[in-house]
């Protein structure tokens, strides 16, 4: 089969090696995003798809839908099909109608839920515990065409969004040649989705990525990993962001892992007190960090990073700021 790749991000390099590699495709050329200015020094570099890109032509139109030359490269291609993983930009009809089976997405969720720019981040910020990758042909609308194939994973309690992202990358590599062997040999049927059962994830804003400890432990946590690793909160009038989390007591117990048990021991030989207002450092857990009281549970920062400065566990950062009892963190 030949096939042209469009992608941008890590989530899409999997899959485009997997292709690249597989005796039964023939990836003709590239489609990625423009290079962008990226780190600390704003030096212009590749989009991951790009960088790993080298046996064939790769194209990066700054707008797609209006790039003459690239619209007529495509189309003399005659491509089979369009692979789209995390390409950045909306496809027009045009582009649509190009290949002889059409264009076909992996995206990660399991459709028709969490459509959209962000399903792996909403995913977890409303505390599903299971997710997947969804394939389908690509319509005009915001992944609602048809789904051909799905595969699902669990999610952990302490699983973030960056590890997630990962498991559905090499999920879609999987997932990916087989939707094409099927679609190429007429032995998958698309399924058209339930449009009344679709949920959305938008982009992300910075107002996502502020806490509210009047939230409970399992909300906030679930916005930490959700929106790994932005999320941040005041204490002592700084900024720091909070980029791992664990939510303790009787309801969460079962779903951590095994070296957590001493966790669970510490905590339950400390007396808490009652009535904190939420965003009151209620304990401190020696070699595991603060614990904070929320609107409802108490919720331990495992891993923070204040302002200019690099990641420490809370262990550390509670030891190194001094951090006591009876202090409080602000939304």
């Amino acid at each position: 089969m030949k096939i042209v790749f469009f992608g941008t991000p890590q989530f899409a390099v999997p899959s485009l090696k997997r292709l690249l590699s597989h005796s039964d495709f023939e990836v003709l050329a590239v489609v990625t995003q423009p290079d962008k200015r990226r780190g600390r020094g704003g030096k212009v570099m590749p989009s991951p798809v790009k960088a790993i890109t080298q046996a064939c032509p790769v194209w990066q139109p700054a707008r797609i839908k209006k790039d003459t030359a690239t619209l007529a490269q495509l189309h003399a291609l005659n491509a089979d099909a369009f692979v789209v993983i995390a390409y950045g930009q909306l496809l027009s009809q045009e582009i649509l109608d190009m290949p002889r089976l059409g264009c076909v997405n992996a995206h990660g969720s399991i459709l028709p839920e969490y459509r959209g720019a962000a399903p792996i981040q909403w995913c977890l910020y409303r505390g599903e515990v299971e997710t997947g990758v969804t394939t389908m042909l690509m319509d005009a609308g915001m992944d609602t065409g048809p789904m051909l194939m799905e595969e699902t994973i669990p999610i952990g309690l302490l699983d973030n969004a960056w590890q997630v992202a990962d498991k559905l990358a090499e999920l879609s590599a999987n997932l990916l040649p087989t939707t094409l062997q099927k679609l190429h040999q007429q032995m998958i049927r698309p399924i058209p989705q339930e449009d009344e059962r679709a949920t959305y994830a938008p982009l992300i804003t910075k107002d996502d990525y502020r806490l509210d400890w009047r939230k409970s432990a399992k909300a906030l946590h679930d916005q930490v990993r959700g929106f790994y690793p932005n999320c941040t909160a005041q204490f002592r009038q700084n900024d720091i962001k909070i980029s791992a989390t664990v939510p303790l007591g009787l309801d969460f117990w079962d779903r951590l892992p095994q070296d957590f048990l001493a966790l669970r021991q510490r905590y339950e030989s400390v007396e808490m007190g009652l009535d904190h207002a939420p965003g009151t450092v209620i304990a401190i857990l020696k070699n595991y960090g603060p614990v904070v009281q929320t609107g409802e549970g108490h919720l331990l920062l495992y891993t923070v990073k204040p302002a200019g400065k690099k990641e420490l566990s809370g262990w550390d950062f509670a030891n190194g700021s001094r951090v006591e009892v009876g202090e409080q963190w602000e939304s």
